[in-house]
């Protein structure tokens, strides 16, 4: 109730916000990073008392989205909630991007931190990812989907095959519904998965999982080791949400934007929904997220020199 009568007497004095705001996800609508934008767009609606406009811009692994909002005007009316893949996979991968990584934006928050899970169908004949190497020395070849070239999951795909010495063909897609459909139709031997699909559809008896990247396990699938704990080194890394403005946005909005973003993010019921979604609630302050971002810059290096990307 204190945040809700403070806004007004504030939004008097600077005038913002006074009309709709808008998130942009990393993504394809109704994704993971799609949900959890209108969740915080629902809290910052009450917060504020203004409508929050989701509007998801998918392809070229998020790059279009991530134009957009650094061309946007800094004035923080649009901002972009979005994976490492924007900002750090991207940046290191493409010879050129229309947006500079840390020049275009300002950071806010990081909201979560976490990792993907590898999955296969409910009947795959394997259950590890030991077991999986095995099946594709046999065969001589699998295939694999994730949501974009150059994201986590395709580095960690490229990596499993340069350390197992297997052939793992990987495909891109749009978005991960789209590749688990073609999993389930069996135009791919294993994919990756957001760990809240990844449970929804355990839960379905439609897959399964044999592990997941990072440091840790995930709370709601603690049964589920790591693929450090599976003997597979280089794993490591986590992913994380973020949240991003177009760059010089003013130190008032900024703040502005932190302190929301941050308590929102203490909320129990929105921790509990990024618990389920496979991520440790975060919530940090620009410095750190920068701290963050420039430490996982040669992590993401090495990553992509092992995985042969």
């Amino acid at each position: 109730m204190t945040a809700m009568t403070a806004v007004p007497s504030w939004a008097q004095t600077t005038g913002f916000p006074n009309r709709p705001i808008k998130i942009v996800p990393f993504g394809t609508a109704g994704g993971p990073i799609d949900t959890l934008a209108r969740i915080y767009g629902d809290k910052l609606q009450q917060r504020w008392g203004q409508a929050i406009v989701v509007e998801t811009k998918p392809g070229a692994s998020g790059i279009i989205a991530a134009d957009y909002v650094a061309k946007a005007p800094a004035d923080g009316y649009t901002v972009m909630m979005t994976l490492p893949l924007t900002h750090v996979n991207n940046a290191i991968l493409q010879a050129k991007l229309p947006y500079d990584p840390v020049k275009s934006f300002s950071p806010l928050s990081m909201l979560a931190v976490g990792g993907p899970m590898l999955v296969v169908r409910a009947n795959a004949p394997f259950n590890t990812i030991k077991d999986l190497v095995d099946y594709a020395r046999k065969k001589g070849s699998l295939s694999y989907g994730t949501w974009g070239n150059g994201s986590s999951a395709h580095l960690f795909g490229e990596l499993l095959a340069q350390q197992s010495g297997t052939r793992l063909v990987h495909a891109a897609y749009k978005s991960e519904a789209a590749v688990h459909n073609d999993l389930f139709g069996e135009l791919l031997d294993f994919a990756w998965a957001n760990p809240s699909t990844a449970r929804a559809q355990t839960q379905g008896g439609k897959m399964k999982v044999l592990g997941v990247a990072g440091t840790r396990r995930v709370s709601t699938m603690p049964q589920i080791s790591t693929f450090s704990e599976q003997g597979f080194k280089g794993f490591d890394l986590d992913s994380w949400i973020g949240m991003y403005a177009p760059a010089n946005l003013p130190v008032d909005l900024q703040n502005t934007w932190v302190t929301a973003l941050r308590e929102i993010t203490a909320m129990p019921d929105v921790q509990a929904k990024l618990i389920s979604f496979g991520f440790e609630p975060l919530g940090n302050t620009p410095q750190q997220f920068m701290e963050v971002f420039k430490a996982d810059f040669p992590r993401v290096s090495e990553l992509i020199k092992a995985a042969g990307v």
